[in-house]
């Protein structure tokens, strides 16, 4: 039977990295309103420290950790600190979104140079933060891990959406969000016996100002009629975390609004 309790996250310990991005923000202030301590692991010490700060005046528990998923030894300083504060991660959430200035160039001018960096920072950065964690959540035979994906990570883009506009959808997107789902299948088999449960979370397009040309054609093509917000991507990502969800890894939950139905 299951009680209202288990979809609490209460006293767990959870670390979201780009935690006070777009959808960082909405990850942290969701787990800390369901009860668990949430670190901010940002690379930005002044949005951290601020997002934290509006935390804590709000009466949740929150703390910052610098992290910069680019840098090993800063990924290690980061785990450290949160175990010596508080003896254990239950949670840890890869979401940090890395990139290159050049990330939105076309297909055509992408250089194998930019692709290597971008592949590097981002999809690299997710597998040294998740085989660093893996290894603490091993000792106490707990935890859970969640990689943010993308539809674009299991759907080929719609590039219609795009005509128009200045926008596209860069190439490193696909190669990194496709490697990532992948990769939590992987590390969802390979962690299962010791009661580590990994899932990945592929988000639909968010709604953050973009050209209207293009709001209005990804709207048409998503049966729910809108965008998706942050909060969207926060519900999927409580219950996963949630003891509620202890028989669920290896899965890819698409929060799309019905877009990969068609």
């Amino acid at each position: 039977m299951i009680f209202p309790e288990k979809f609490q996250i209460t006293n767990k310990v959870a670390v979201v990295t780009g935690g006070a991005g777009l959808i960082g923000k909405s990850l942290c202030l969701a787990l800390a309103e369901a009860g668990a301590k949430v670190y901010i692991a940002e690379v930005d010490d002044e949005r951290g420290k601020e997002l934290c700060t509006e935390m804590k005046n709000n009466g949740l528990n929150a703390d910052f950790v610098k992290m910069d998923i680019t840098n090993e030894s800063l990924i290690e300083s980061a785990i450290f600190e949160v175990i010596n504060k508080d003896k254990k991660i239950d949670i840890w959430i890869n979401n940090a979104y890395p990139r290159t200035s050049d990330w939105g160039n076309k297909f055509e001018d992408v250089t194998l140079d930019s692709l290597r960096k971008n592949l590097d920072m981002h999809m690299n950065g997710y597998f040294m933060c998740s085989q660093k964690v893996l290894r603490e959540m091993k000792k106490r035979k707990s935890g859970v891990l969640l990689n943010i994906g993308s539809h674009y990570g299991v759907l080929a883009p719609n590039f219609s959406i795009y005509e128009g506009t200045q926008m596209t959808m860069p190439v490193a997107y696909s190669l990194i969000k496709g490697g990532i789902v992948n990769f939590s299948k992987y590390l969802a088999t390979y962690y299962a016996p010791y009661n580590i449960r990994v899932n990945a979370i592929c988000p639909g397009g968010i709604f953050n100002n973009q050209d209207p040309k293009f709001v209005e054609k990804y709207v048409k093509l998503t049966p729910m009629g809108r965008m998706a917000s942050p909060e969207d991507i926060a519900g999927p990502v409580l219950f996963l975390c949630s003891d509620a969800a202890s028989y669920i890894t290896g899965q890819v939950i698409m929060v799309d609004g019905g877009w990969s139905v068609w």
